[in-house]
């Protein structure tokens, strides 16, 4: 069997509020799934279902191939994760905090000073977690995620707190841990790193799975926009419809116009609008990226 996590139907709701609506998801052994959503899209309660920390009203999830139903404790064990925050026992240092993770998960005695290595803690090792900083806390999260060597690591926003040479080590981690065969599932609000590092995305937008795909399909997705600046923003799009038949042309500024018919060419845009005698002060083809495509599949463009 390919698949890692499987969810079919995934439902959660708080009296009348639904959470979560009906998601099917597959995550693919050995693969880093990014799972992206607004602020109340439903990410951490399905993150935490597939965890087995809240029941679903509905739905069956299986960890490779086993129901986390019937076979909780079978299925979590192959599990490391990190859910929201990062958390540790504050009057233990960062090895005493990694032994009592050890001990739980059964995992062998060289554990901790391999987890201390893989996430450079060796110089911490010896100091309570109640005076590490932001970062190294969730360093040390991380390390207690991976004391087990699990087949599945669930991380809810990982680099949090992680300085930018912290975050590149953090997806050079991830990233080698998924070549050597473990399944990665994470969510992030830093898109940017999402889209250097995943396989595949899930998009979840008010309780409901709106996109799921590949990194090679979310190329062939992105579209390719024209922005322009211009000192008479109403009648130049009138223009534009009118002459070139131009339709998909927004407003996210005040001067300023976005364009994304597919087609559109800068030149013709550009000698249209000289003629009609309109300042044009910018005019620039943009390619989208993640976050501006995940922004324009869940409606927060601008």
């Amino acid at each position: 069997m390919n698949s890692a996590i499987s969810a079919c139907g995934l439902t959660k709701s708080f009296g009348s509020v639904h959470a979560v609506q009906k998601v099917n998801l597959e995550v693919r052994r050995g693969e880093i799934y990014g799972f992206l959503g607004c602020n109340g899209a439903g990410k951490t309660t399905t993150i935490r279902m597939l965890l087995g920390l809240i029941r679903p009203s509905s739905g069956e999830i299986a960890i490779f191939g086993e129901s986390l139903r019937t076979r909780r404790c079978a299925a979590l064990s192959k599990i490391g994760f990190l859910v929201e925050s990062a958390k540790a026992y504050p009057n233990l240092t960062v090895r005493e905090n990694l032994e009592v993770q050890r001990r739980l998960t059964e995992a062998s005695k060289g554990a901790v000073e391999k987890s201390i290595e893989l996430l450079n803690l060796k110089e911490y090792a010896d100091r309570k977690s109640d005076h590490l900083s932001l970062g190294n806390l969730q360093r040390l999260a991380l390390a207690r995620a991976l004391v087990h060597s699990p087949e599945i690591l669930i991380l809810d926003e990982p680099a949090n707190g992680l300085d930018p040479a912290g975050i590149i080590e953090i997806r050079r981690l991830l990233r080698n841990l998924a070549d050597a065969g473990t399944t990665i599932f994470m969510s992030s609000h830093i898109l940017s790193e999402v889209d250097q590092l995943v396989d595949r995305i899930g998009i979840i937008h008010r309780g409901c799975l709106v996109e799921e795909l590949n990194h090679d399909e979310l190329g062939k997705r992105k579209r390719l926009y024209i922005d322009l600046s211009v000192d008479q923003p109403e009648r130049a799009e009138a223009i534009l419809r009118e002459k070139l038949r131009l339709n998909a042309i927004t407003r996210p500024g005040e001067r300023s116009l976005r364009i994304a018919d597919a087609g559109a060419k800068s030149s013709e845009i550009a000698s249209v609008l000289v003629k009609a005698g309109i300042g044009l002060d910018r005019l620039l083809p943009v390619d989208e990226d993640l976050e501006a495509h995940f922004m324009r599949i869940t409606g927060e463009e601008a």
